[in-house]
């Protein structure tokens, strides 16, 4: 949710305003923590989906076209980016949470499937 707040859109407008002329905000990886003090997971769940789904909307409102995208932006420790890598880099990052998902649960089979496991490179 953090992310959602501060990050992936913020940073998209950035880009769009002032091009590489502003270091992005350095983004705070614990910031996270006071929004999900509290809070239920079912909680959290559903205010991350109401803040990607206003996210989505934003981007698909901006109308983002081919020039936008090789649009350069500043990251405080790589330095220039492109649109494109942080449009990019928010998929991948979803990615990377499916994956330690999808691994946790196929984590409950690990003693289930027996000798296969040796052949089942999720339980690895």
């Amino acid at each position: 949710m953090y992310g959602e707040m501060t990050n992936w859109m913020p940073r998209v407008r950035m880009i769009l305003e002032h091009r590489d002329a502003m270091a992005f905000e350095s983004f705070d990886r614990f910031g996270f923590q006071g929004l999900i003090a509290g809070k239920s997971i079912a909680e959290s769940l559903d205010e991350f989906a109401e803040l990607r789904r206003q996210s989505l909307q934003a981007l698909r409102d901006l109308r983002v076209g081919e020039q936008e995208l090789e649009l350069p932006g500043r990251h405080p420790e790589f330095g220039r980016v492109s649109l494109s890598n942080l449009l990019s880099t928010w998929v991948v990052h979803d990615l990377g949470h499916i994956s330690q998902i999808v691994k946790a649960m196929a984590g409950e089979y690990r003693d289930a499937v027996g000798p296969w496991r040796a052949y089942v490179s999720i339980l690895r």
